[in-house]
């Protein structure tokens, strides 16, 4: 068995070191070591066009993470990027769910307690009582309730805050009312005080959060992205922000990234970024998970995390 893998960061060893413990029957490549050669599996993070187009060998494709749109955007630039009939596959989870719900409650939860203005009294030696926000009307949405996002929501519905989410299709989440489609999107956003992202990135969502959708959020709402840079509209939310009806901003993800140092993010202190933290994958859970999935397909068992190419997810 024959492994290709493609990391950008070109740090293959310790994800050479990790297969060769639980599959030592697989021979482990580098692409840039391998192109041209045949393989079993590709195990990639962001690859190159050339590694995927036309390939006939390939039994499935294996993503180093949740989201997969650096795979699918290839068909961007070539329609048949892809290997014909090759499943692409995703991590469910690989502890990113909890990594990514930690984030979010930590930024919710600062809002919630008034810590970020707090912090800006005291920047200004000030010291002053601020009323507190009423946990009953401190509605909450989750926008994509997949495995990430039902275990935020659910995390975040564990503090007795008011949740609500929002998917394509219908979903049911104990202890958080759901919505779904387009039909569903306006009862949603309504009166929201703080909208969580963590939809996958399709031509459907992209500059989905652009300032028609900020402007059905109650005033003084905020806004925590941990999804992808490209479903803000990053001026609409910039221009939200200093007009007031949007009262902060916790970025994890940017079009750009890392964010540009003259971008007027930096500028704006009621906008929190971090340089795309909230998920880190895991990489002796990741191994284990494909290794798993590698012998469920050997054995002709069905596995977890086939992405549907036509809903990109």
């Amino acid at each position: 068995m024959k492994l290709q893998l493609y990391v950008p960061d070109g740090r293959y060893e310790p994800w050479i070191e990790g297969f060769a413990e639980v599959l030592p029957e697989a021979q482990c490549l580098k692409w840039e070591e391998s192109q041209g050669q045949a393989a079993d599996y590709a195990v990639v993070w962001r690859p190159p066009l050339e590694m995927l187009r036309g390939r006939k060998d390939l039994k499935a494709v294996f993503n180093l993470g949740a989201g997969v749109d650096g795979i699918l955007k290839l068909r961007d630039s070539d329609p048949d990027a892809l290997p014909a009939g090759v499943p692409i596959v995703r991590l469910d989870d690989a502890g990113m769910a909890a990594q990514m719900a930690e984030y979010v409650a930590a930024a919710v939860l600062r809002y919630f307690r008034k810590l970020d203005a707090y912090d800006t009294q005291e920047k200004a030696g000030t010291w002053k009582f601020l009323k507190p926000h009423r946990r009953a009307d401190f509605t909450i949405g989750v926008m994509g309730i997949g495995a990430l996002g039902t275990h935020i929501a659910r995390t975040l519905a564990g503090f007795g805050f008011p949740v609500r989410g929002w998917s394509r299709s219908p979903k049911t989440v104990e202890g958080v009312q759901s919505f779904h489609g387009e039909e569903g999107q306006a009862a949603f956003l309504g009166g929201l005080r703080v909208l969580v992202n963590v939809l996958p990135l399709t031509p459907d969502t992209e500059d989905l959060i652009d300032t028609g959708l900020l402007y059905r959020l109650a005033r003084g709402a905020y806004v925590v992205n941990v999804a992808r840079g490209q479903h803000l509209v990053e001026e609409d939310l910039l221009a939200a922000v200093q007009e007031g009806q949007i009262a902060g901003a916790t970025l994890d993800v940017f079009r750009k990234e890392p964010l540009p140092a003259d971008h007027p993010f930096w500028q704006e202190p009621r906008i929190t970024i971090t340089p795309h933290i909230s998920a880190l994958t895991l990489r002796e859970d990741s191994i284990a998970q494909i290794a798993g999935k590698i012998h469920a397909l050997a054995e002709g068992k069905p596995i977890a995390g086939i992405v549907d190419l036509a809903r990109g997810y």
